[in-house]
């Protein structure tokens, strides 16, 4: 099938690219194996369809506030100059995420201000006293007070500062963890990776089927190459630095299509 749904289909969709079973592809299966794992990692840090964004939520409970709140304090480092010796210590005071989570964007606000918040707070009063028949309010009038108040809301209630490593896998938060209260959800806006064993329609990506058969067939001309000048039955030679040169420049030109098609820009600061 040239669509493949399985990992044992996409292997098998790529060696008949590379000519089995009329050509004996000299790739051991462990080596496919990891190359698959490879290529699925690539795919999946680097190409939009390779993760999707998601509002994932968390529970904080009294034991957690605790822990956030206070930290459990370890020793990172010791340095010893002359005769004083230096300690640096660190709070683990941190939200431990699953790991397919690959980065996060923000953790919506919790706060009760009374420009967002309540029955009486001022977004709810520019509705009751000034909007109150369809036309009454100007909309450009109305666009900007909104601005103002959205502007004021960030000013007395900012975002939430965090930091997170995708290899630890930890989200820290730099708030004021007492004024949070128990059993409060923190609303994570956050990537995470799709997982092909949920979604079999990853082992037929156009990309991905590419940039296997280009791997493996690297990886068989690095298995021939020390064959390499080697006369079999017949007077064929062994050519595996042939093969091996036209795998380097194919991964090349997909590697270039992924960093100028199907990946995400980087959200730099403009202005």
């Amino acid at each position: 099938m040239s669509k493949p749904s399985t990992r044992q289909g996409l292997i098998d969709y790529c060696l008949r690219r590379l000519g089995y079973p009329v050509l004996e592809v000299n790739v051991d299966e462990d080596q496919i194996d990891d190359l698959i794992d490879d290529s699925i990692q690539y795919f999946q840090e680097r190409h939009f369809d390779g993760v999707e964004r998601m509002l994932l939520k968390h529970e904080i409970t009294k034991e957690n506030k605790e822990t956030l709140k206070t930290g459990i304090t370890t020793t990172t480092a010791n340095s010893t100059v002359g005769i004083t010796t230096t300690t640096f210590t660190e709070s683990q005071n941190f939200i431990q995420l699953p790991d397919h989570v690959l980065g996060v964007e923000r953790v919506l606000k919790m706060d009760a201000s009374t420009i967002s918040s309540g029955m009486f707070n001022i977004k709810y009063q520019i509705f009751l006293n000034d909007l109150y028949y369809y036309g009454a309010l100007d909309l450009m009038n109305y666009a900007m007070v909104k601005t103002y108040l959205e502007d004021l809301s960030r000013l007395i209630t900012p975002d939430v500062q965090l930091r997170f490593n995708k290899r630890q896998h930890r989200l820290y938060m730099d708030i004021d963890w007492r004024q949070v209260s128990k059993n409060t959800y923190l609303i994570i806006d956050c990537y995470r990776l799709i997982d092909p064993a949920n979604a079999s329609d990853i082992y037929n990506d156009w990309w991905l089927k590419r940039y296997l058969v280009a791997i493996i067939k690297r990886q068989w001309g690095q298995n021939l190459m020390k064959f390499q000048g080697v006369m079999l039955p017949g007077g064929v030679s062994l050519n595996g630095r042939q093969i091996y040169d036209d795998a380097i420049r194919e991964i090349e030109q997909i590697e270039y299509e992924l960093k100028t098609e199907y990946e995400l820009p980087p959200l730099d600061l403009i202005g």
